[in-house]
């Protein structure tokens, strides 16, 4: 079975290390972020199971980073770290839609209790993870790169691949346009945005073979896949 894999954004270096160490001694796999920009960076460039944010950071702080997060990904689940106990602090936590949150100081164990907790509820619901989707008369094979209809088989690009698995991931959902620019491109420019237009129509193209399936544009936000079914 395969280490989870988590991300921890912590400004404090003595904390953020601490957590760490203790968590890869507890068979995780850990990533460490100094501040809300590099987390978001590392997020990018990776697949996590749960992401641990401190609240009060410079350059972004934890709840602009959640918000981000969640555009690309609805289901992963948060945790949030903050030195505040306020009630409001909380209430905007989980209006973003934190799974739980802690207040330091907290003991390592608690805190391994409540990954561990977040985890198995939301086992099997974290779509990020997965690498075959399933929606109207399509198998998508996002390892393989291929979008099977029946027993016809299309081999995808990399971008293509990329953009249809967040597609997949939101289905019935909007898909923010910029968000999905930052993390298959690295930028939003005006350049990649084209580029982005170009592979929504080849998978419109490619998903023409069940007309229960399209890719909607959602005027000023991004794109939407919509299941009929």
């Amino acid at each position: 079975m395969s280490k989870k894999k988590l991300l921890i954004v912590e400004d404090d270096e003595n904390l953020g290390q601490i957590l760490k160490e203790y968590l890869e001694i507890k068979g995780f796999d850990t990533e460490l972020a100094r501040d809300g920009e590099d987390g978001l960076l590392a997020y990018q460039q990776s697949v996590f199971d749960l992401c641990i944010l401190d609240i009060m950071m410079p350059r972004k702080d934890g709840f602009t980073l959640a918000r981000e997060i969640r555009l690309l990904n609805k289901a992963i689940p948060i945790i949030f770290l903050t030195a505040k106990s306020m009630k409001e602090d909380t209430i905007e936590g989980f209006k973003i839609g934190a799974d739980d949150y802690i207040t330091k100081p907290f003991s390592m164990e608690e805190l391994l209790l409540r990954i561990e907790a977040v985890l198995r509820r939301s086992s099997g619901a974290n779509s990020e993870t997965k690498s075959v989707y399933s929606f109207g008369a399509f198998i998508f094979h996002y390892d393989q790169q291929v979008l099977a209809f029946g027993d016809e088989k299309q081999k995808l690009t990399s971008k293509e691949s990329e953009l249809l698995r967040l597609l997949c991931q939101n289905i019935n959902q909007t898909l923010d346009r910029s968000a999905a620019l930052k993390y298959i491109w690295k930028d939003d420019s005006y350049f990649n945005a084209r580029s982005m237009d170009v592979y929504i129509a080849k998978l419109r193209k490619h998903l023409k073979k069940d007309e229960n399936i399209q890719i909607l544009t959602i005027h000023g936000e991004g794109f939407k896949l919509v299941s009929l079914n």
